[in-house]
């Protein structure tokens, strides 16, 4: 029995919209206070993940806002010919506030407003716990990000943009949020609205295998699933719902996913490093939906 019409119609739906977009307009008010040691620096806050790409479901709680630190950069140069790299180390300057410097003194801004609610604990970000009128948040403090294509005197602007932070460890982790967020909203509109209404129901399928213990907690992460659909051609949101979901879940099936790319289009989408997603994950959960949709009771 496929699963009721009715069901994936609920789980389609968008989770909350009102608290979090309070919760985001709280911790942008304290990132951006004139008080900060940063305020006179070039920076921009902004959401990421699933609340900013609106792909929330009920059982999401995070809001997940960047920081970004504009008036220094970091880079990769591995691109360049012997002669470009040349060209660039010679205009090169030295910044003279690190970003170290900039995370610090995020955290003491944080820490002014939200007290004892900020965890500082996380590898990736920084944890100011809910409260009554406030959900939980993830806090990114990052860079921008330059991976140069080329690069020559006339031409210093070849380049991804993008943002970058540190772990505890010194591992560097780059990403490009911009590029995804704008890439599902155009995909979005492609589908005639119903790329994200699928990535909900995707997500809450996810959740209901996870209850199930068909599929671990960590098995399938929102921006993979968002990546996922992402390359289903868009001929294929068409129909009802149910058909729709069907032929989508039957494409990506059948396809060589070793050729999917992330949203943002700058990485593969499956593969072995912190940027991809296990393709053993992956068949694990479209094998968990193909289950859960023949045998739905």
């Amino acid at each position: 029995m496929a699963i009721p019409i009715a069901q994936l119609e609920t789980w389609s739906h968008q989770g909350s919209v009102t608290q979090s977009s309070t919760t985001y307009g709280t911790i942008k008010r304290a990132l951006e206070a004139s008080t900060t040691k940063y305020a006179s620096k070039s920076f921009e806050v902004f959401l990421q993940g699933s609340y900013g790409n609106q792909t929330n479901i009920w059982a999401e709680s995070d809001v997940d806002v960047v920081i970004r630190l504009d008036s220094t950069y970091l880079y990769d140069t591995s691109a360049l010919t012997p002669r470009e790299l040349a060209a660039f180390n010679t205009g090169l300057l030295f910044a003279t506030y690190t970003y170290q410097e900039f995370k610090n003194d995020v955290i003491a801004a944080l820490k002014n407003s939200f007290g004892a609610d900020v965890d500082t604990s996380g590898s990736k970000a920084i944890k100011i716990k809910a409260n009554e009128a406030r959900r939980s948040a993830d806090v990114v403090v990052a860079a921008v990000f330059h991976r140069y294509r080329s690069f020559s005197v006339t031409n210093q602007l070849d380049f991804e943009k993008g943002i970058c932070f540190f772990t505890p460890n010194g591992t560097r982790v780059v990403n490009y949020p911009k590029q995804h967020s704008a890439n599902c909203t155009a995909k979005h509109q492609a589908t005639s609205s119903k790329f994200k209404p699928m990535v909900r129901t995707f997500k809450n399928v996810r959740s209901r295998l996870v209850s199930e213990k068909f599929i671990n907690a960590g098995d399938a992460p929102s921006y993979f699933l968002e990546g996922l659909l992402y390359n289903v051609p868009n001929g294929l949101f068409t129909g009802s719902y149910s058909d729709s979901i069907v032929s989508v879940v039957n494409w990506i099936c059948k396809a060589d996913r070793s050729k999917f790319h992330c949203a943002n289009e700058q990485f593969l989408l499956l593969g072995d490093s912190s940027v991809h997603w296990s393709p053993a994950n992956c068949d694990r959960f479209l094998n968990g939906l193909v289950e859960l949709w023949t045998n739905w009771k």
